[in-house]
Parts: structure tokens; C-alpha cells; sequence
């Protein structure tokens, strides 16, 4: 990503829901969940919540690529009951992608242990000595010639591991600046979004569940 420059869109995040334990919004493509290193990255999800939402707190990120449902919490209770669920693998996250060709069978299940690639950071790669352990599972939606709707349910929450999955079965996820060559990266954005979450929420204990249509 040499030479990339941070240029947030300027639409303000949808809230999804809001009560006084937990806010839930459709995040953009293009824009940081938290704020990252210099003052040209200071623009971020979190910040612009912060007027509305004073007490807004993290929960969990989506890259800034991706788009889709991100969950806040508003007080200490709530961002340490939801951080639980999420460490726990008790929350059930859907998301929608585009890939390139076509992606057999109908169903199926990547794994492949991930780490960091620290001379290619951010990047990540699969390391079957010392990555930590990854899973997602794919259910195709349809398929076209040269590309396939897919839906993905990660089963553990590793970086980029939706993107490092795909990417390595064949089937990177169109518009991938990092993991897509040629032709699959030649696209407005990261075909990628978070469509739907569910979790159970910090008083009540019921599960609840959030979705946001797919831009793409």
C-alpha cells in the first residue's frame, strides 16, 4: 500500500440502533474504525460518533476497507460484556463478498492458520507452525462467469482472515489492494460488508440481531 493516502468518505455512519447500553451502525468503505498513526488518520468511525454518542467505546473493528455492521458499546458493562462475547466466539457475524471465478462447491469451510507478515505489514499470511488457528465458512449465492456472490461466516475473528482465506482458495475478494492481483483488483472498493450481526445484549441476555443491505 505504498503510497496510500487516507481520503475518508464524508457520509456520516448510519445508526442501525441505539439504546443506552449499545449502538449499532453501518460503517462506510474508506473509513477507519479508530484513529490511526498521524493526524491525516485522525479521522475515524469512533471520532465521528463521539458527538452524538459521548460515551461511545469499542467493542470490536472492521477494516477500513470493509463495510457493514459494527457494534459500540455505550458504558464500561456493556464494552465488557460484549468484548467477552466476542472473545468467547459467542457473536454470529455474516458477511457478503464478490470473488473472483467461481467458487465450488455450494458450501464448504476454509482453514488455515494465520500470523502477521512483519515485513509486509499489514499484510497477513497463512503459517502452518506458528499461525494462530482460523476458520470460515462460504455459502455461495450465485455465481457469474468470471466472479461469485458469496456469503462468509467467520468462525474465528482473525485479522484480514476473510480476505487471506479467500485469497488463498483461488478466490480473492474483488478490489483487494492487498491480496487481489490484476483484474480482481481493479475495482472501486473492497467488494467486502459486514451484512448482518447478532449478539446478546448486556442486560437482557437476549440475543438480538442487526443487518445493513450490501452496497455492491
Amino acid at each position: 500500500m505504498t503510497g496510500f493516502v487516507y481520503a475518508p468518505p464524508a457520509d456520516a455512519p448510519v445508526v442501525v440502533h441505539a439504546d443506552h447500553q449499545v449502538l449499532v451502525v453501518d460503517k462506510p468503505a474508506g473509513l477507519l474504525s479508530v484513529p490511526g498513526r498521524g493526524e491525516d488518520r485522525a479521522d475515524c468511525l469512533i471520532a465521528r460518533l463521539r458527538g452524538a454518542f459521548p460515551t461511545v467505546l469499542l467493542v470490536h473493528r472492521l477494516d477500513l476497507d470493509t463495510s457493514g455492521v459494527m457494534v459500540f458499546a455505550l458504558t464500561p458493562h456493556a464494552q465488557r460484556h460484549l468484548s467477552k462475547q466476542f472473545e468467547d466466539r459467542q457473536t454470529k457475524k455474516v458477511y457478503v463478498a464478490r470473488v473472483a471465478g467461481q467458487l465450488q462447491p455450494k458450501t464448504g469451510r476454509v482453514d488455515l492458520p494465520l500470523i502477521v507478515d512483519w515485513p509486509n505489514r499489514p499484510r497477513q499470511k497463512v503459517d502452518h507452525v506458528e499461525g494462530r488457528s482460523a476458520q470460515t465458512d462460504w455459502r455461495v449465492m450465485r455465481r457469474g462467469e468470471a466472479e461469485t456472490r458469496v456469503r462468509l461466516m467467520p468462525v474465528t475473528g482473525r485479522s484480514h482472515q476473510l480476505r487471506v482465506h479467500m485469497a488463498e482458495s483461488g478466490h480473492p475478494i474483488l478490489g483487494d489492494p492487498l491480496y487481489a492481483t490484476g483484474e480482481a483488483a481493479d475495482h472501486p472498493r473492497l467488494m467486502l460488508h459486514a451484512e448482518s450481526l447478532r449478539f446478546r445484549h448486556p442486560d437482557s441476555g437476549v440475543q438480538i440481531g442487526f443487518s445493513a443491505p450490501v452496497p455492491f
